[in-house]
């Protein structure tokens, strides 16, 4: 998972971050904040869950556990938290500046892992 987070994630989510504030730039006020708060949660929507619970099942040598109900309870997972995410989304969206959102991605990110690792649990 370190390697992982060291390639895919730390090259595609600032890159993502970056593209959000392109999208972003023309609008103003409220609708520039919820765009950004709702690009990033579009971004770590259920599929982005489920490769990350994919990731940890292959990492951790049961590959046979990656099937549809990882989906499932990645979808459940998704909404459970949409709240808690929608808020630490719109802070790290609107109130960080854009050289050091990743890492506060990284810091909510990590929190959450221990979440979807425990979605398992919650929702089988």
């Amino acid at each position: 998972m370190i390697l992982v987070g060291a390639t895919i994630y730390a090259f595609e989510i600032p890159n993502y971050f970056s593209w959000i504030d392109r999208k972003a730039a023309n609008l103003n006020g409220v609708k520039k904040t919820l765009a950004k708060t709702g690009l990033a949660i579009a971004y770590f929507n259920p599929l982005w869950i489920f490769r990350h619970l994919a990731f940890i099942k292959f990492f951790s040598g049961n590959y046979e556990q990656i099937n549809n109900n990882v989906l499932l309870i990645a979808f459940w997972s998704f909404l459970a938290n949409i709240l808690i995410s929608f808020v630490a989304n719109y802070l790290i969206q609107n109130k960080i500046r854009l050289d050091w959102r990743f890492m506060a991605s990284a810091i909510f990110s990590a929190l959450m892992a221990i979440y979807y690792a425990l979605s398992e649990t919650i929702f089988q």
